[in-house]
């Protein structure tokens, strides 16, 4: 069954590396880019301060919280403990893959701190400004969604990697929720 699931990951992650153009490898790199977002977290930032004003500082602490979490996870309890070498570093399918920034990354890819951490803080902000902003998830969660797919796109990821990482992201920022909502919400501390 494991044999099964990672030939279709690999096929998935093969077809969908391989729907590349030139014009999008550029796009695709800077997507992914950990700086690239900055206007983004920006005007994020410009709305949670519009709403909670002096109570950001505290949310700020809980956002570098969630994000550590998140990252220290995909590390330590996944890359580090599975081991499974990002594709490519597959020797059998480096002819087969498109690599659009022309570097690798680290040995191992199971789970994505990209997907991990962007739907971590997907989630955590959708949390704090739904009642706000009722449709800021078709923002937020298609913009995780993108920034996961062009570790796919940019073949240093299966499509495994990102579902796993989305997923650990999601339980993460729920988690972080229910503790800020404890500490915050609960006692009226924040």
């Amino acid at each position: 069954m494991i044999e099964f699931i990672n030939q279709l990951d690999t096929d998935i992650f093969l077809i969908l590396n391989g729907l590349h153009a030139s014009w999008l490898d550029p796009l695709m790199v800077f997507i992914s880019g950990k700086l690239s977002w900055i206007p983004f977290y920006l005007i994020l930032l410009y709305f949670i301060i519009r709403h909670y004003r002096w109570q950001t500082l505290v949310i700020l602490l809980f956002i570098a919280a969630l994000i550590s979490l998140s990252d220290q996870l995909s590390v330590r309890a996944f890359k580090y403990v599975f081991e499974r070498p990002r594709p490519c570093h597959e020797a059998d399918l480096q002819a087969l893959i498109h690599l659009a920034a022309g570097k690798c990354g680290g040995a191992y890819g199971f789970v994505s701190s990209h997907a991990a951490n962007s739907f971590a803080l997907a989630g955590f902000v959708w949390f704090l400004l739904k009642p706000v902003y009722p449709k800021i998830g078709f923002v937020l969660f298609p913009w995780a969604a993108i920034v996961s797919y062009s570790r796919i796109y940019l073949g240093v990821h299966y499509p495994g990697d990102i579902l796993a990482g989305a997923l650990l992201g999601g339980l993460v920022s729920v988690v972080v929720w229910k503790i800020y909502g404890l500490t915050c919400g609960a006692r009226n501390l924040c």
